[in-house]
């Protein structure tokens, strides 16, 4: 009952979840509902959740080893909706969020890898011989810009969404950034998803100091460069988010690139790069939006953040000039 109002209940914190994060907690409270549904909060207690967790890390493992990022998404959904539980004033929830919080679980290790210039380029020619000449922009913009997958390619959502959109296709919406985006001197601004509905953080990218980046738009003809800013040309429309994996896939290994290493790894390795090369640290967390919002006019701002991509890129040029 309690995941039944987290899920249902219209002043959730649920309702305001992203599309593409509304589905696994979704996936998560259809297993929890399952296994643990039936068990009433009063009468558990942290020996129950570490026995969950237990479970949760172990009951789909393939290759022996745990499933830590799994176990620990579900006690991240079990705490969300206890958490509105208690906003609720629902009996039992207060107790059992005092025993979440007593509790420690097994931490996932910090991924390491990282992607380099070289085999950016390499990915980039690869998408290019196997048709998705979009995904090749993607990935300079990636990595260049340290940007997130989505805020990149957009995502597709129902038409209930209420943001706005012109860009329709089967039943479903496309929201994300258009060449509209990207002014006449090459300046690329966008919000990103995670900080839409929190800081409204803008990340500014100056494309013209991303050789990578500039490399993908001259090659790209006049006409292409209008509507949404990365398009699976051969479907005419922007990639799903299974067509995208599908290219990235190909390409990585076409690169030689490991399995193991994400496509969403590149805005993690475009940030080491720029360590490596030097950038300052303040500098880096602007381009990430890391940065706490400013008190200081949108101009102003908007300098200090274009400021802080073009002294990245220079450091990152000249590192890679160097190596």
């Amino acid at each position: 009952s309690l995941f039944d109002i987290y899920e249902n209940d219209p002043e959730s914190p649920y309702q305001k979840l992203k599309r593409s994060s509304r589905h696994p907690y979704s996936v998560y409270m259809r297993m929890m509902r399952v296994q643990i549904g039936a068990r009433h909060i009063n009468d558990c207690d942290g020996r129950d959740l570490k026995r969950w967790f237990t479970h949760w890390s172990t009951e789909d493992s393939k290759d022996g080893h745990p499933q830590i990022a799994k176990a620990r998404m579900a006690i991240a959904v079990l705490r969300a909706a206890t958490t509105f539980g208690i906003a609720c004033r629902k009996p039992g929830c207060a107790e059992f969020s005092t025993v979440i919080g007593a509790c420690t679980f097994e931490s996932l290790k910090p991924r390491t890898a990282v992607i380099t210039s070289d085999q950016i380029d390499l990915a980039r020619a690869a998408a290019h011989v196997a048709g998705h000449p979009g995904a090749a922009l993607a990935y300079a913009l990636q990595f260049e810009g340290a940007a997130r997958q989505w805020d990149i390619i957009g995502e597709w959502v129902p038409l209930s969404d209420k943001r706005p959109s012109a860009v329709l296709h089967n039943g479903w919406k496309w929201i994300g950034p258009t060449w509209a985006n990207i002014d006449a001197n090459l300046i690329l601004r966008f919000t990103p998803g995670k900080t839409q509905t929190t800081t409204e953080a803008e990340v500014v990218i100056d494309l013209a100091a991303c050789p990578m980046v500039m490399d993908e738009i001259v090659g790209l003809p006049p006409a292409a460069r209008t509507g949404p800013l990365i398009m699976d040309y051969e479907l005419g429309h922007p990639y799903t988010k299974h067509r995208f994996g599908k290219a990235w896939k190909a390409a990585a290994k076409a690169a030689d690139i490991p399995a193991w290493i994400w496509n969403r790894d590149l805005r993690a390795s475009g940030t080491t790069e720029a360590r490596e090369a030097g950038a300052r640290t303040d500098d880096i967390q602007k381009l990430m939006a890391h940065a706490p919002g400013s008190p200081t006019t949108s101009t102003v701002y908007d300098r200090a953040l274009l400021e802080a991509h073009r002294r990245i890129a220079e450091a990152r040029r000249a590192h890679r000039v160097k190596k």
